[in-house]
């Protein structure tokens, strides 16, 4: 379990790697070690949503520059797992939008720490629908996806039936795959945590979430309260460096058990004056 320490004017955020999402925290262990993130800003600040960082434009970068482009020349996998969710405090990477990113790949270095809100059972109620819609035309677009050539040739074709009746039927598959996998569906113990901790449960199944905040969540509290300008960057830059924290080793101290024969000899005669 690897923790990373990032170091700001405010104060410091210790963050815990998941080891669930290796590749994403073989990255993040990667440019750190790198000192990649240092001199890097906190570049887009949302009050009650998130604080992102980690674009290398950002360095050095004017206050008239618009950021959030810069990258490493290479994205990350998605590694999506239901049990790491947008609760606040969680470490999560940016990407580019579906329409030119549909495999959701991560960015290979900007990431964001979520702040969000909390959310009472009617707030709850509207997002489990939400999600759901969500799911749903996430596999209808993947069975889409699947049938592309034959779609555009009935188009060509102006087969206007053959398309309804595709429609229908991929429709009635997505609805059984949906129901089949449980997909959009919030676990109990998620939904108290958006309830009384807070986040951005929207985000969930989006996003590749691959750590959490440890200690500093009241960092993260402040940096997300600074004024901002229309472009959501920092009126007065946030300079971030970021390192390692050292793993601690405990000494371990074995002890000898004394075996007692059927001798003169006893442990007791350790201790005695001759």
């Amino acid at each position: 379990m690897q923790k990373v320490k990032i170091i700001t004017s405010f104060g410091d955020i210790i963050v815990r790697l998941y080891d669930e999402t290796p590749q994403h925290r073989d990255n993040f262990i990667k440019l750190v070690k790198e000192g990649f993130y240092d001199g890097t800003l906190f570049h887009r600040v949302i009050k009650d949503f998130m604080i992102q960082g980690g674009d290398p434009d950002s360095k050095g970068a004017s206050s008239s520059k618009h950021l959030g482009a810069g990258d490493v020349g290479y994205t990350i996998p998605a590694e999506f797992v239901p049990s790491l969710f947008h609760k606040r405090g969680a470490l999560a990477a940016a990407r580019q939008g579906d329409n030119v990113n549909p495999e959701r790949r991560s960015s290979g270095c900007q990431f964001y720490i979520v702040w969000g809100q909390t959310y009472n059972d009617g707030q709850m109620g509207q997002l489990a629908k939400q999600m759901k819609m969500q799911a749903e035309q996430q596999v209808f677009n993947e069975l889409v996806t699947e049938r592309k050539s034959m779609i555009m040739q009935m188009r060509r074709e102006r087969d206007r039936a053959g398309l309804q009746a595709l429609q229908d039927e991929l429709t009635a598959m997505t609805e059984a795959i949906v129901k089949e996998k449980g997909l959009g569906i919030m676990p109990e113990e998620q939904k108290q945590v958006y309830k009384t901790l807070g986040g951005t449960p929207f985000l969930d199944g989006q996003y590749t979430v691959f750590g959490e905040v440890e200690q500093g969540l009241e960092i993260v509290a402040k940096i997300q309260e600074v004024r901002t300008d229309s472009n959501d960057r920092p009126a007065k830059d946030i300079a971030m460096k970021v390192e390692l924290v050292k793993k601690k080793h405990h000494r371990i101290v074995f002890f000898a058990n004394f075996v007692c024969f059927k001798t003169k000899l006893r442990p007791r005669n350790l201790w005695q004056k001759k």
